[in-house]
């Protein structure tokens, strides 16, 4: 009975140094959740909704068109400011033909400059994250550097035409708001587009042809498929020797019975006490109250640059707040290393059940 009693004790002060040693330095969380940046697409124009290309939940690429809005008014705001202009030029003996090509040509290569600098800043933001290959980066540079070099001959043609109108012609009050007015119609027109910020998934879409679609007002929801991370919410005590770079093992409960491997990227220095988010305020984490005060916790922002090996990244599908559970190694000690991997290799397979 005594030896019963002292292997028992024993027992339970072996389970307790490995508790307290792996709480500091294989710390583990079944509280965490998938992120992604999920993007309000917003009309710049108002009008009818006349075609929605895309299906909830389709998987897009940068670039590619979502909705049109009915044409038919910009396209007449077109007319009549080309009309305006041609009548301006009258006035003073010089003909429009060449400059309103010219103007609807800027306004398409600024358009298309405006696109592509959205979608590299994505790509820049994914490369110094070391999320994809420097080749893409190079080709989105790239991208950018033909875009400009095709604004900048526009904007010369545009400078020509004007020139062929004379000097007395450019500095008419009538010319230089027609050309004003030229410049907002074409702009106003390439907004009946709704176009894809970067590859990703379009979101709970509700938006069918005949819907009224309103200036500055949410159309519709994508999800950066490019931009996924990991929240995992910390005690203060899991975080005493974690850094930036270390590595994790995270499992989601999509795809149980699966390790992924990622890797620390940033911490929240703060949490907001409060228990609801707002925007511009601190994060906040979800508390509990009971006898004893619980630890607070912090979000730990966790990066997927290396999938399971062998994995294809396509096949590893995400959703946003999806669940996960995540464990940290945060030393160089072999044996609870270990164990953490054990352990979270038992996790994804009993995630099959749940």
């Amino acid at each position: 009975m005594r030896k019963t009693i002292w292997s028992s004790v024993g027992f339970l002060a072996i389970f307790l140094i490995w508790y307290i040693a792996a709480d500091r330095m294989t710390p583990f969380t079944g509280n965490a959740r998938v992120k992604v940046i999920a993007t309000q697409v917003v009309p710049e124009v108002s009008g009818t909704v006349t075609e929605v290309l895309v299906e909830n939940g389709q998987i897009v690429y940068a670039g590619e068109v979502l909705v049109r809005i009915d044409r038919r008014p910009y396209e007449i705001d077109k007319a009549k400011a080309e009309a305006e202009l041609a009548s301006a030029t009258q006035d003073v003996g010089a003909s429009s033909a060449e400059v309103s090509g010219a103007q609807a040509r800027v306004a398409r290569a600024r358009a298309d400059l405006d696109t592509l600098g959205l979608q590299a800043q994505r790509v820049f933001a994914l490369e110094k994250r070391g999320l994809i290959a420097l080749s893409k980066a190079d080709d989105a540079r790239g991208q950018i550097m033909e875009a400009e070099a095709e604004l900048e001959s526009s904007q010369a043609d545009l400078e020509r035409a004007k020139q062929q109108l004379g000097q007395k012609g450019q500095e008419n009050p009538k010319i230089q708001k027609a050309l004003a007015a030229l410049a907002e119609a074409n702009l106003n027109l390439e907004r009946t587009e709704l176009k894809a910020p970067s590859d990703g998934v379009v979101s709970n879409l509700l938006v069918a042809p005949g819907t009224y679609a309103r200036s500055g007002s949410d159309l519709l929801t994508f999800l950066d498929a490019r931009n996924v991370w990991v929240e995992a919410y910390m005690t203060e005590n899991n975080l005493g020797l974690a850094k930036v770079g270390d590595t994790v093992d995270v499992v989601l409960n999509m795809h149980p019975g699966r390790v992924v491997k990622g890797r620390i990227e940033s911490f929240s220095g703060a949490v907001s006490v409060s228990g609801a988010d707002t925007v511009g305020d601190l994060a906040s984490a979800p508390t509990t109250k009971g006898f004893m005060r619980e630890a607070e916790r912090f979000p730990v922002r966790i990066v997927l640059p290396g999938y399971e090996e062998g994995d294809d990244e396509d096949d590893l599908k995400f959703q946003l707040n999806g669940q996960a559970d995540v464990i940290f190694y945060l030393t160089e000690r072999p044996i609870l290393n270990f164990l953490g991997r054990v352990y979270i290799r038992s996790v994804a397979y009993i995630s099959y059940a749940y």
